[in-house]
């Protein structure tokens, strides 16, 4: 049995040994493949993003930085609790 990665090849190959039954030698190929990192090699490229632009990091962090700026400002005015969390999420 062979397994081929897409992008380098990994050849993973299992020799049946005598009086081995084929249950087992799935078995230990399967093994193999697992160990090799094969699998998730391709599960973390199938959701694979794009980087964001540097305009695009860029207003990101003005716009967290501003944010951050407001919150404090509201604490300081006494409008906001030090324990409140900012955009928590239920």
């Amino acid at each position: 049995m062979l397994s081929y990665d897409l992008h380098m090849i990994t050849v993973i190959e299992v020799k049946k040994n005598t009086n081995e039954s084929n249950v087992n030698l799935v078995r230990r190929f399967s093994r193999k493949v697992q160990e090799s990192g094969i699998i998730q090699k391709v599960k973390s490229k199938r959701y694979n993003q794009r980087s964001l632009s540097k305009l695009k990091t860029k207003q990101a962090t003005l716009k967290r930085i501003a944010r951050k700026e407001n919150h404090q400002k509201l604490f300081k005015l006494g409008k906001v609790d030090a324990t409140s969390k900012r955009g928590h999420r239920k």
